[in-house]
């Protein structure tokens, strides 16, 4: 890390996004909306969970292939935070459910995160302390999510749901990618909320944009570039959080990244906003394909508002966890199950039956 603290990396990656999908011209359709909304947004379809999927679930799926994918011992994690704003219980910590799977613990720090779409980041920052200072092996990061957006709302076309899970360690000869430095950049911007006991969240439409996620994202990455001594050109791959398919292009160019860059990391167009998975699956794509001496550059978003950016260098141990069979992100985001508005509204509990109704 920088200024000659101990070093902290990147051991290994997994990624979920469930198979189901939704078109966005679907959506427009039955709401009477334009039919070029989807465009609009550059949103063309989105992920949508199975009745029988959850944040646990899926977090459960992305660890599990984060384990496999570099032959990690279970018991060698020390800490689980996952970080989401749809946890399935308001309380019980669903940590505790992927650790019991994973067959990891019980002597494991375990917490649930929430910070909006940056709960994930977060919780990789945590990790990153934890390792560093050598109370524990290795640690498990989370982001994941089932994100709600209310009936005709324009969060229909995008809010979606997936996984990905981080394992951070100490150890360079383990490291698929070096962490050279993370910052923030956080103020109380409420650009988005849902208060407890309501069902959908709220936003303030275009006030998300200059003030909170702009703001926020580009003057993260500004220190960045600040404290590493780097320009744009010295990163092959830049990914954004992405709550629709626009915003990760625009502020890659206000930050002087051209569209290559940012172009493999870019998942909305096809999954939709995965919200505190979104830019660890971004980042997780990437790592797909990466070569040793990469650099790659992330900057995470949560409404509220915070801005998580990390400096990352692919590691020669990159190609050691390769190959192993495990799924890649590509292999969850192919997918040709498309719903109608009618499945997807029972799906995602959108239908309420009268108490004494049918059911």
């Amino acid at each position: 890390m920088k200024g000659g603290q101990s070093r902290v990396g990147i051991v290994s990656y997994g990624a979920y996004v469930p198979r189901l999908r939704i078109k966005a011209e679907e959506i427009a359709r039955v709401w009477g909306h334009d039919a070029h909304m989807g465009d609009a947004l550059n949103i063309q379809q989105k992920s949508v969970p199975s009745p029988d999927e959850d944040v646990a679930t899926m977090s459960v799926e992305a660890a599990r292939i984060a384990v496999e994918r570099a032959g990690i011992a279970a018991r060698r994690i020390g800490a689980i935070f996952v970080g989401s704003e749809s946890h399935p219980y308001a309380v019980k910590p669903t940590g505790t459910i992927v650790a019991e799977a994973l067959g990891a613990g019980p002597f494991v720090q375990m917490a649930d995160f929430e910070f909006a779409c940056k709960a994930g980041t977060a919780a990789v920052q945590a990790c990153m302390g934890l390792a560093v200072s050598k109370l524990v092996d290795l640690g498990l990061a989370i982001g994941a999510d089932t994100s709600q957006g209310a009936p005709g709302d324009a969060l229909e076309y995008s809010a979606s749901a997936g996984a990905a899970a981080i394992v951070v360690g100490r150890e360079p000869s383990e490291f698929c990618a070096e962490i050279n430095y993370t910052t923030s950049y956080t103020t109380d911007t409420p650009d988005f909320w849902r208060r407890e006991g309501q069902k959908y969240p709220s936003h303030g439409e275009r006030f998300t944009g200059t003030p909170a996620f702009f703001k926020h994202v580009a003057a993260a990455g500004e220190r960045v570039f600040s404290e590493m001594g780097t320009t744009p050109e010295d990163y092959d791959y830049a990914v954004f959080h992405q709550p629709n398919g626009k915003f990760p292009k625009m502020v890659g160019k206000k930050l002087g990244f051209r569209d290559e860059q940012v172009a493999l990391g870019l998942l909305a167009p096809r999954i939709g906003n995965t919200y505190s998975a979104a830019v660890l699956l971004g980042l997780a794509n990437v790592l797909d394909a990466a070569k040793p001496g990469d650099r790659i550059f992330v900057a995470g978003y949560g409404s509220g508002a915070g801005s998580d950016a990390f400096d990352l260098t692919v590691s020669p141990g990159i190609a050691k966890i390769r190959g192993r069979g495990v799924p890649t992100v590509e292999d969850f985001v192919r997918s040709d199950e498309f719903l109608d508005d009618a499945t997807y509204a029972k799906y995602r509990g959108k239908i309420q039956v009268p108490s004494g109704g049918a059911t």
